[in-house]
């Protein structure tokens, strides 16, 4: 429901080709880039996946491969201006529907519904898919 939102106001932003496991890649790359390596064991999928995934997205200019800083032949996947206004578009996108949530169920019963979902995501590492709001 809410990522179905979300995803409907980026489009309205210019952002409609960012798909909700894109947000797992930005999450990842957000802290200083990521290798191509390490964002597919992010993702639980193949080095070539991950491969075509971040294809995809500097095609379409949110993030750009960097020389790696201490790996002569290793990249860097890292964030461009548009994958930063991406990310500041989905967190003012969620804080809104987090404000209407507050409106209908008060604010005791969204402090305990945040609480149950941290406990989830601290029970599982599997449990982040769960997560309506990424932690960007």
């Amino acid at each position: 429901m809410a990522v179905d939102e979300l995803h409907k106001e980026l489009g309205k932003l210019g952002f409609d080709d960012v798909r909700p496991s894109h947000g797992f890649i930005f999450q990842k790359i957000s802290h200083g880039g990521s290798t191509g390596k390490e964002l597919a064991e992010h993702m639980g999928i193949t080095k070539q996946a991950a491969s075509l995934t971040i294809d995809y997205l500097e095609e379409r200019g949110y993030v750009t491969r960097q020389p790696h800083p201490s790996d002569q032949r290793g990249k860097l996947v890292v964030l461009t201006q548009r994958g930063w206004d991406c990310i500041q578009a989905t967190e003012a996108i969620f804080t809104s529907i987090q404000q209407r949530w507050h409106e209908v169920l008060g604010e005791e019963r969204i402090e305990a519904l945040l609480s149950d979902m941290r406990k989830l995501v601290h029970s599982s590492m599997d449990a982040q898919a769960f997560l309506f709001r990424p932690v960007w």
